[in-house]
């Protein structure tokens, strides 16, 4: 025989909850019956009890809880929208007793035989505060006996705002959560001493010692538009006292406006790397691309795709979209199916290197502007295939560069990459070559202005330490890095692409425009951190591996090679590097020979690679010999 204790039941049948509510109303009327003819009896014996009063009352009642849906609301997730919704009910109810009270009156009909409006008052309030309060109490002891305080989570909440406060009613309403919100945090010193919800507010600086006395499971960050620096400090102290750390997402993906507990996540590595919002001027960009062809090729990449998201944005005439890449051309292609402005979309899947479909897309469209972000970029890989690296970044790079100057492209924007600073490795030096080519073009002609951008690395991309770390932790191990020392630069997609966007609106031609990378990151850090946002402990479920420095892979990275300066622009994230100028004639002789020789040997090839960038010296690699000096 099934067992139907109140433990047992998920949702009480809303006939049972209307039942019960009828059964309140008839109290409550009989109450107030009985309140009114105490005192009425006294001073006039002769008043009659009329049944028909309770029946009246209760039908009224009944049919104002049907339309307000009352039955239907679940009681153990009863809160205070609830609760107006029944005092609404009620008030309803109320209001068309008294109207039809008056109107008998108004007709002669003995009001004190009928419905007295002294019932309908007393009635009103002992109905509305019985169904508020039994909902509330069934609601609390629902949480306390399926859920007992010691058997669940305790939790913090770091920020005592509207955001906090919605948090922690989500938890209360969330009986299988199992959790136990104990206290508010908060740097706000208004609202520090202050009951919250029935919870005091600390300040931010107890937060340490608190979580260094209580055993805490969870610590939630709840504000909104909170800086990084701070999100950082206090994931850090978390962290310590080996506390999990969730975190509210904005209001602006709260689902219908309101936060589910579902949405409510572990923080992610990259939320802690993020910097503060970069101000752009749309309106330098909008005069710059408004109306225009625009071309962009690796356009599935990381880079290229989010490219392609931004400029949606503005007010372009045509968008041709490039990559030799089958699948992620398809997944780009599906998502801006949906977008209203793919009908002014071109996708082109074509390989930068093959001349004559290169010319053929130039000439058909004849682009404004060239957003040249198509490369090869693994440094390892490049170094195993030189041949490749020659072929995709400095080939490629130097027959769009010149097809844009044949077919009167205005604006040829190259993406390279901080490893071209001082490379050590072929793709480094690929990419710095291809830089030399398109700068040295730029003032042999007048037709376009070819401008170069470098940045480090960007904390979404395929293949970038992020995404490899958090595959090895999901798979229990080992992390792999190649030195305890490396550090790396860091910077979010958007903001690198929105910083390539305004410098090639400002770019005048010639330019290398090199980005505020901000501070660099220690590898052994970064995954230390992802290891402990994961939930484990490292050297007990985790470990990490060091395998030492690959082929041509620095330990640090620069931005400015040693002998080059910069110069401010009107951004305060860009500047400009001053490089030392190539005669073009003299590099597209070497260049044109480089191309020629990428199939012989390799050797061969990254020797004439140095002596077009003296400053490449190998590092970790086969080609280190050809530094040594005898």
């Amino acid at each position: 025989m099934k067992n139907y204790h109140i433990q047992n039941l998920r949702f009480v049948p809303s006939a049972v909850i209307l039942g019960i509510d009828i059964c309140i109303v008839f109290f409550a009327t009989m109450l107030a019956i009985f309140f009114r003819d105490s005192y009425i009896g006294i001073l006039h014996p002769a008043t009659v009890f009329s049944p028909i009063i309770p029946i009246v009352i209760l039908g009224v009642r009944a049919l104002f809880f049907m339309l307000f849906k009352i039955p239907k609301i679940v009681v153990r997730y009863t809160n205070s929208k609830d609760a107006l919704i029944i005092f609404l009910s009620a008030f309803s109810g109320t209001v068309v007793l008294f109207l039809l009270s008056y109107l008998l009156w108004a007709l002669n009909f003995n009001l004190n035989r009928f419905i007295p409006i002294s019932i309908i008052g007393m009635e009103f309030f002992i109905t509305t505060t019985l169904m508020v309060m039994y909902r509330f109490a069934f609601k609390i002891y629902f949480l306390e006996k399926m859920n007992p305080k010691k058997m669940k989570k305790n939790i913090v909440i770091v920020g005592a705002g509207v955001s906090g406060i919605t948090t922690k009613r989500v938890l209360d309403r969330d009986t299988e959560s199992k959790y136990n919100v104990l206290s508010f945090f908060d740097d706000d010193l208004k609202k520090q001493g202050m009951n919250l919800e029935s919870l005091p507010v600390r300040a931010l600086t107890q937060l340490d010692e608190y979580l260094s006395e209580n055993e805490i499971y969870f610590l939630i960050i709840s504000i909104q538009n909170f800086p990084v620096r701070k999100k950082n400090q206090i994931t850090e102290i978390a962290l310590k006292h080996n506390v999990k750390v969730l975190i509210v997402p904005p209001v602006i993906n709260w689902i219908n406006g309101e936060l589910s507990f579902n949405q409510i996540k572990k923080v992610k590595i990259e939320e802690l790397l993020e910097r503060e919002v970069i101000d752009i001027d749309n309106s330098l960009v909008h005069k710059d691309i408004i109306g225009k062809t625009i071309l962009i090729t690796g356009a599935a990449g990381s880079i290229g795709s989010e490219m392609v998201r931004q400029f949606l944005n503005f007010d372009i005439k045509k968008l041709i979209l490039l990559d030799n890449s089958e699948t992620p051309v398809f997944f780009l292609q599906q998502e801006l199916s949906g977008k209203k402005r793919f009908r002014n979309i071109e996708i082109i899947l074509a390989d930068i290197s093959d001349n004559v479909k290169m010319e053929e897309v130039m000439a058909y469209y004849k682009p404004d502007a060239v957003y040249h972000a198509a490369a090869y970029k693994h440094v390892q890989l490049m170094e195993e295939n030189v041949h490749a690296a020659i072929k995709n970044n400095v080939e490629g790079t130097k027959i769009l560069a010149d097809l844009a100057v044949q077919y009167g492209t205005k604006k040829f924007v190259m993406i390279s990459t901080d490893k071209a600073v001082n490379p050590t490795g072929v793709m480094g030096a690929s990419k710095r070559i291809a830089e030399v080519y398109v700068q040295s073009l730029n003032y042999t002609q007048g037709t376009t202005k070819f401008i170069t951008t470098r940045f480090g690395n960007v904390l979404e991309s395929n293949g970038s330490a992020i995404p490899i770390f958090r595959e090895q932790i999901a798979q229990g191990g080992p992390v792999t890095i190649t030195h305890p020392e490396i550090t790396r630069y860091f910077m979010t997609i958007a903001e690198a692409c929105q910083l390539v966007i305004t410098a090639g609106a400002m770019g005048e031609g010639g330019e290398i425009f090199i980005f505020d990378m901000g501070e660099s990151v220690k590898i052994y850090d970064l995954a230390v951190k992802m290891i402990k946002l994961s939930g484990l402990t490292l050297g007990k479920d985790i470990a990490i591996d060091f395998t030492g420095l690959r082929p041509g892979e620095k330990l640090y990275e620069e931005l400015l090679a040693t002998a080059e300066n910069t110069k401010p622009t009107p951004h305060k994230k860009i500047m400009i590097a001053e490089v030392r100028k190539y005669d073009y004639h003299e590099i597209e002789k070497k260049i044109e020979h480089l191309i020629a020789l990428k199939n012989d040997n390799p050797t061969h090839v990254v020797r004439l690679m140095k002596e077009i960038v003296p400053e490449y010296i190998s590092m970790n690699s086969k080609f280190e010999t050809l530094d040594r000096i005898f």
